[in-house]
C-alpha cells in the first residue's frame, strides 16, 4: 500500500499525491476510526492494522471506481490499489501501440486475470478505467467465491466480469482458455514465495519494518496467494510454458516479477518457447521497485491484423 507521500505513479493512475481523507472518510465514513496524525501532522492510516488497509481499499474503491460493495474474507490478500492500477495502465499503454497511440476502451477488449483472489482488484480497476471486460480464474473456492460475492453486489458488474474455477492447481491457461476464446491480455501477480516458512519470515519482516514485532501481515494472504514450490521464477516459467500452446489466441501476456534476479531467466525461456517481442516494464511506488514481463507470440503483422478485425477504431 502507497503511504501518505507522493510517489511516481503512472500519469493515467487515480491515486496520484496524497490520500484525500476528507473524501474518502465523507464516503466511507467506518475510515474515520482508523485515520491518525502522522509525525509531521498529515492525516494517514496505520499501514500496519490489517483492518484500517482493508477500510482504505474499500474506500478508495468506492470514491475511485464507483464500487459501492467491497468484502473480504479474514485473511485473504488485501492488496495496494495504486500499485495495481499502474500494472493495468502499462498493459494499456502496449495496446496503445497498436491503435494509433490510443488506448483501446469498452467491453470489446477481453482480459484475463490469472488467480483473481477474494480482492478481485485488477477486474475492478481495469473495468473502471477502461470498460474492459474481464474473465478472472482462481483456484481457491473460498476466494472464488468472495469475488463472485463483490461482483454480484456492484451492478452491472456481472455482465462484464466472469469468474472460473481453475480445477487443476498445477495447471495455468489449461481448464480456463476455451479453445474458441482469444483473450488481447493476461495479466497475473504470482505467488512470491518458494514455501510456508519463507512466506511466514516475509510476514515477519514486513511487521517489523512497520513497528508490530507481533502483527499480522497488514495485507494478509493465503497459501496459495504468498507461496507455491519454487516462487514465482518457478509459477512464471510455467506460464511462459504453457502460453506457448495458446499463442495465436493472446495478443500479451503478461505477470508481475517482483525479484529482478529472475529476469534473465526468464528472457531465455521466453527465447526457448518461441517468443517474438517481449517487454520488461518498470514501476515504482514511493521505495518499492517492481516490473512486469510482457510478452507475445504474434508477429507484427498478426498483431496488426489482429486490432484491425477485434478492436473497436479510434
Amino acid at each position: 500500500m502507497r503511504s501518505n507521500l507522493q510517489a511516481p505513479l503512472h500519469p493515467r493512475n487515480r491515486h496520484q499525491g496524497r490520500y484525500d481523507f476528507a473524501r474518502l472518510t465523507a464516503a466511507c465514513p467506518e475510515l474515520a476510526g482508523f485515520v491518525i496524525g502522522s509525525p509531521v501532522g498529515d492525516a494517514t492510516i496505520d499501514f500496519g492494522d490489517p483492518a484500517a488497509v482493508r477500510a482504505l481499499n474499500r474506500a478508495l474503491l468506492k470514491v475511485q471506481y464507483g464500487v459501492a460493495h467491497w468484502e473480504l474474507p479474514d485473511g485473504y490478500l488485501c492488496p495496494p490499489i495504486p500499485g495495481r492500477a499502474d500494472y493495468v495502465h502499462g498493459l494499456a499503454d502496449l495496446l496503445a501501440e497498436g491503435n494509433g497511440g490510443v488506448v483501446p476502451r469498452g467491453n470489446a477488449i477481453r482480459v484475463l486475470d490469472i488467480g483473481v483472489g477474494a480482492n478481485c482488484i485488477y477486474p475492478l480497476v481495469g473495468h473502471g478505467d477502461y470498460g474492459w471486460r474481464f474473465v478472472g480464474s482462481e483456484v481457491d473456492a473460498t476466494a472464488l467465491q468472495a469475488a463472485h460475492a463483490i461482483v454480484q453486489a456492484n451492478p452491472g458488474l456481472g455482465e462484464v466480469i466472469e469468474l472460473r474455477h481453475q480445477s487443476n492447481r498445477g495447471r495455468i491457461f489449461a481448464g480456463v482458455v476455451h479453445g474458441d476464446e482469444r483473450f488481447d491480455l493476461t495479466l497475473c501477480n504470482p505467488p512470491f514465495h518458494a514455501s510456508a516458512d519463507e512466506a511466514a519470515r516475509g510476514s515477519r519482516r514486513k511487521s517489523q519494518n512497520l513497528g508490530r514485532q507481533q502483527a499480522p501481515l497488514n495485507f494478509g494472504g493465503q497459501a496459495g496467494e504468498l507461496w507455491c514450490t519454487g516462487g514465482e521464477a518457478s509459477f512464471v516459467r510455467r506460464m511462459i510454458r504453457e502460453s506457448a500452446g495458446i499463442g495465436a489466441q493472446v495478443r500479451w501476456f503478461s505477470s508481475l516479477v517482483a525479484k529482478s534476479e529472475h529476469l534473465a531467466d526468464l528472457r531465455k525461456q521466453l527465447a526457448k518457447a518461441g517468443a517474438s517481442d517481449v517487454r520488461e516494464v518498470p514501476m515504482a511506488q514511493g521505495n518499492k521497485r517492481s516490473r512486469f514481463v510482457a510478452w507475445t507470440f504474434l508477429d507484427p503483422a498478426q498483431r496488426a491484423a489482429w486490432c484491425l478485425e477485434r478492436w473497436p477504431r479510434v
